[in-house]
């Protein structure tokens, strides 16, 4: 199918939908499932972001402002993955107690409102990784509208140029937790500490970037184009700054950024 085809089909499987809660996580993914749905629904569109350790400050007010940008309502809940033990154990499907934690209580803000439908903006090109949370979403009946309109992650890209949104070439991101290697456990001081390593990146000019937390090493991965910035100055400065963070030392990782790069170790596992 043609873009323009896809594009039809997911309007109208929206629109075929009347009322519907948005898990609005501020990507790329859901602000399109989220734009589409405020121009077909109006009013009947609300959209939910879930505030809770592993989401930076950064990309909880980038949400508000995307929110405002389309023009939805949009609320935000508190969830508390961090209570649960399997979670803080940080397994290979740790995203499945998290996403399971967040569907639980958007089904419950979907009951107050009397809203019947649970969207995500998982597309095509997510279901051939790792996804545990994908199970989570299919087990709370969660709908994947990009998927079942045949949406990959290009297709996603550029349908939301055409509509100028402003996020249209946004970075991937993921949660603070898919920093710290499984079998780590995850707590609030070691995402606080990757949250701020990436802030500081960040404000150094750095874009698609991912702080790993490997104990007292920061492993640094940047865009390959980007590698030959981080000088010598910048190390020094980027060290200084992270052993103030708790770190001792820091790692520019030369394979630079990668999607879901600790996952590798559960592929090594396999082949083994």
């Amino acid at each position: 199918m043609s873009l323009q085809e896809k594009t039809e089909k997911l309007k109208s499987l929206i629109q075929e939908m009347d009322h519907v809660l948005v898990a609005f996580s501020g990507g790329v993914d859901s602000t399109l499932v989220l734009a589409i749905a405020q121009e077909v629904l109006g009013s009947n569109t609300l959209a939910a972001t879930a505030q809770s350790d592993s989401l930076p400050n950064r990309e909880m007010e980038a949400c508000h402002k995307l929110a405002q940008e389309i023009g939805v309502e949009h609320l935000t809940i508190q969830t508390n993955e961090m209570n649960n033990p399997n979670y803080q154990a940080n397994p290979a499907n740790r995203c499945y107690h998290c996403k399971t934690e967040l569907y639980s209580c958007l089904k419950k803000l979907a009951h107050e409102k009397s809203i019947p439908y649970i969207l995500n903006g998982i597309n095509t090109d997510d279901l051939g990784d790792y996804r545990p949370g994908i199970d989570a979403a299919r087990e709370n009946a969660v709908r994947s509208p990009l998927v079942e309109a045949g949406f990959n992650k290009q297709n996603v890209r550029d349908l939301a140029r055409q509509m100028e949104l402003s996020i249209w070439d946004k970075p991937a991101m993921a949660c603070l937790s898919s920093r710290i290697p499984y079998g780590e456990p995850v707590t609030q001081e070691k995402l606080k500490m990757i949250e701020k390593a990436e802030d500081l990146l960040l404000s150094m000019g750095f874009k698609q970037l991912r702080v790993r937390h490997h104990g007292d090493t920061a492993s640094i991965e940047l865009e390959k184009d980007d590698l030959s910035q981080f000088t010598p100055a910048i190390e020094k400065t980027v060290t200084e700054k992270f052993q103030a963070l708790g770190f001792q030392t820091i790692h520019l990782d030369p394979k630079g950024y990668r999607m879901g790069s600790l996952n590798e170790a559960l592929e090594e596992k396999k082949g083994l």
